[in-house]
């Protein structure tokens, strides 16, 4: 549908950095094109459009699958998040070499409203709209439990938090009057209503009986799902559901190291995870986010497993501290963690269904002042 004169137009700033933030933009995309047909929805990569210097810097800081670029990560992390002054430092220099590609990138796409999955483009844009520099709404969407120093900003008219807990955490950082709404919608719509256990099972060809525990990475597939996958194995009658992502290595690996008795089956990058979380009696992840918000969902367990740098660090504190999920600190911990959280498995929570989605609560609030 060709858009109207005077049509509502989003501009949605993402970083393709795995899908962790590209999804939760592809899937509000869709919904506000779905409320509202003849809209203006462009999807920028934060990344690209800060430039060449910045999106290397960022990737290079963001390789995991080596023990050195761990390492990296961990204490760019430590630097960024938890040094004030580093922090202020690095976010200054960092307003004065990009953010007028940002605002420029910002600016092309003339929005009524700018909403920001990815918290290194959420920092900038909220300073930009501190400082004037962009005039129109700033909405943050925060798909992290906790570590939310760049996922909020004073700066930000509108926080959309996908746990009610993130709530406190946020106000500390963008101040007490800052809105912060509870959503959901940054995921597949399905989690409003799963499949049943029976019917996952069979959608995904697994065995109708027996313990099922997805073993998660991520789109990366970090951390140690090897390790995961055997704790999984070694009571016996259970079945590994490793999902690889973008690691086509990690397939092979696991056949060499598991043989091929079917006890460990793969996925590659999926759009079916409703029906992956729904078939397993529990999740292993290493890297927080929204698979543990999915999870959850749909009553599934969580051990949080297999990597714990930087930001996962925090989230599993707070996984911890509000009882969320199992966290499992290194590999002889985690058969003790997964027999407590597979005594934890639920129906799916109708709460998650109750719970307004990021597209309504940004219409009802901008909708009206284009």
């Amino acid at each position: 549908m060709t858009p109207a004169a005077g049509a509502l137009r989003f501009a949605i700033v993402t970083a393709a950095i795995g899908a962790g933030h590209d999804l939760p933009a592809a899937v509000l995309r869709a919904e506000l094109l779905q409320r509202r047909p003849q809209a203006v929805v462009e999807v920028v990569d934060g990344l690209a459009a800060m430039g060449r210097t910045a999106e290397r810097v960022l990737l290079a800081g963001s390789s995991f699958h080596s023990e050195l670029g761990n390492r990296l990560f961990d204490v760019e992390h430590r630097l960024l998040h938890d040094i004030g002054p580093t922090r202020r430092l690095v976010g200054g220099v960092g307003a004065m070499l990009v953010g007028r590609r940002l605002a420029a990138a910002v600016a092309a796409r003339d929005p009524h409203v700018v909403v920001s999955t990815y918290p290194g483009t959420t920092e900038l844009l909220g300073r930009l709209r501190a400082r004037g520099r962009i005039a129109v709404p700033v909405v943050a969407a925060i798909t992290d439990l906790a570590a939310l120093r760049f996922w909020s900003h004073p700066g930000v008219d509108l926080h959309l938090v996908t746990h009610a807990e993130s709530t406190a955490e946020v106000r500390t950082i963008a101040g007490p009057r800052a809105e912060v709404v509870h959503v959901r919608g940054f995921d597949d719509p399905a989690f409003a209503s799963p499949p049943s256990r029976d019917a996952a099972r069979r959608e995904l060809g697994l065995p109708a009986e027996g313990l099922v525990v997805v073993v998660s990475g991520g789109g990366w597939a970090v951390g140690d799902l090897e390790g995961g996958a055997a704790e999984v194995l070694a009571p016996g009658a259970a079945t590994a559901l490793v999902l690889c992502g973008e690691d086509r290595q990690l397939p092979a690996r696991l056949a060499r190291r598991f043989g091929a008795t079917g006890a460990v089956r793969t996925l590659g990058f999926t759009d079916r995870m409703p029906a992956v979380l729904a078939a397993a009696d529990a999740l292993i992840h290493s890297t927080a986010g929204l698979t543990v918000t999915e999870a959850l969902a749909v009553g599934c367990p969580v051990i949080s497993y297999g990597w714990g740098r930087g930001h996962i660090r925090a989230n599993n504190a707070a996984y911890r501290r509000y009882g969320l999920a199992e966290v499992a600190e290194h590999r002889a911990a985690l058969a003790a963690a997964l027999r407590r959280a597979l005594r934890r498995r639920a129906a799916a929570d109708p709460a998650f269904g109750a719970l307004p989605t990021a597209a309504e609560v940004i219409l009802a609030r901008y909708a009206t002042r284009s």
